[in-house]
């Protein structure tokens, strides 16, 4: 039986660059590297503009710089529900009010998803809900405290983060918006909604935060560092 010839396909000499793509690569490079010696403090930059921007909303109301206002409680509405009786509010009678305080005292403004939104007398509310403002605050809160170990700190074990971060938040936040569904879905079902209330918000979001960034941080920091151990080896670069 004649044998099949086999030929090696040997392949084809990488291009080399010019200089002008050259430097290009380097600059990239360049630019990665040092955007991975200070992810953390672009993260909690990141996380202190979110969470505290929608504090400014009310600061601006406060000053009858209603329209500055308005434009900060319109960036957050398609990231936030910005319901007024799961908002906090400032330079009012209280931070928070109760569906029934708000239809009593506003009326059917204040039942309304991105409604009302205060007044002198109630206060002005925050762009971000409770449970939002709990999150990206412990977020913050928990990046700058990771900068003090974050050599010494491992990644939090997923079965941990689902078990007290995601689970309680869940719950809360799930039993919440099905009490709401279910008349809607089934008219029959006469059932009352399941209001959460501020203090389960901010636990179940602290809880949240913490647990995230203590998952995601450290597991970041590994990646990271890898990628810096190979361009200081291809470049000689230093940390």
């Amino acid at each position: 039986m004649a044998e099949v010839e086999r030929r090696t396909v040997r392949p084809e000499p990488a291009r080399e660059l010019s200089p002008a793509e050259r430097r290009l690569v380097i600059t990239a490079n360049r630019a990665i590297f040092w955007l991975l010696r200070h992810w953390l403090a672009f993260f909690n930059l990141g996380a202190f503009l979110y969470v505290g921007l929608p504090f400014l909303a009310p600061l601006l109301m406060r000053a009858g710089m209603e329209g500055m206002a308005q434009i900060v409680y319109a960036l957050y509405r398609p990231l936030c529900h910005q319901l007024p009786y799961r908002s906090w509010y400032l330079f009012g009678s209280q931070l928070t009010y109760t569906v029934e305080e708000l239809a009593r005292l506003v009326g059917p403004e204040a039942l309304v998803q991105h409604g009302y939104i205060g007044d002198v007398t109630l206060g002005f509310k925050v762009a971000l809900c409770q449970r939002d403002t709990a999150i990206y605050g412990s977020i913050l809160l928990a990046g700058l405290a990771y900068g003090g170990v974050r050599r010494r700190v491992r990644p939090l074990p997923l079965w941990v983060y689902l078990l007290f971060g995601v689970l309680p938040i869940g719950l809360d936040g799930g039993l919440q918006v099905l009490s709401y569904a279910l008349p809607l879905l089934i008219p029959s079902l006469a059932i009352s909604p399941l209001e959460s209330t501020p203090l389960r918000r901010v636990v179940t979001g602290v809880l949240f935060g913490l647990m995230t960034v203590w998952l995601a941080y450290p597991n970041f920091e590994e990646a990271a560092s890898d990628v810096l151990a190979m361009l200081e080896r291809r470049f000689g670069w230093e940390r």
